[in-house]
């Protein structure tokens, strides 16, 4: 059977380009044009992937996304004018998996919707990753160093995560882009070193010895002192 692809968008306008798209792409298509309407119909019907708009009357798409993401694993793809690194990262911390900028071509849109279905798609066994005194376990999520534990959101436990199965690896900047948001935000862009800032301040809150450390003009590895 077809996946079932939630729309939420308010400009019905750009709603029916994309819901007559998907349509002849094969997908099922539900359309909600406002955030409360866009959860009911998640409730009631849900989807398998969420394009989402940011812009939304009433309840803004952060705080859809937000609740989302707290009811499913569900990927979430979000539209939106904005286009500054900050409210990038304000998306992908609410729990949105990509990021698509307006105006957009039906050919990126779809180019994305693929690679998120590629990524839900590939499962592991949960496990506890280990390095030093961190644990990361993949089947809830959570992180802890020397038994106290970090709340992560969404994108710093992607990254933590990457960094966990490569351990001492000298991980360039193209090579976290493409693992951790799947697309490029630009060479100039600086939202690796936001999210690098985010985690060293969880993982060394109380006092810890640095784990995640920068190698100049190359990128950055996980290793002890």
């Amino acid at each position: 059977m077809a996946e079932r692809i939630l729309v939420i968008e308010d400009e019905h306008r750009i709603a029916q380009v994309i819901e007559r798209g998907l349509i002849f792409e094969g997908f099922r298509v539900d359309v909600a044009h406002d955030g409360r309407s866009g959860l009911a119909i998640a409730r009631d019907n849900p989807p398998d992937l969420v394009i989402l708009d940011w812009m939304l009357p009433g309840m803004d798409g952060i705080e859809v996304c937000k609740r989302l993401r707290n009811a499913s694993n569900v990927p979430i793809l979000m539209l939106t004018a904005k286009d500054a690194v900050p409210d990038r990262v304000a998306g992908l911390d609410a729990g949105a998996d990509d990021y698509l900028v307006k105006p957009f071509e039906f050919d990126e849109l779809m180019a994305r919707i693929r690679a998120l279905f590629r990524r839900s798609t590939v499962t592991s066994k949960p496990e506890i990753l280990r390095f030093a005194d961190l644990e990361l376990d993949t089947g809830t999520h959570r992180a802890v160093r020397n038994g106290r534990p970090i709340d992560l959101t969404a994108k710093e436990y992607e990254l933590l995560e990457l960094f966990m199965r490569h351990p001492r690896q000298v991980l360039t900047r193209e090579t976290i882009f493409d693992r951790v948001w799947n697309y490029d935000f630009g060479g100039e862009s600086n939202i690796i070193e936001v999210y690098v800032r985010y985690l060293r301040q969880k993982t060394e809150a109380a006092g810890e010895p640095r784990l995640l450390h920068t190698v100049r003009g190359v990128g950055y590895v996980l290793r002890e002192e």
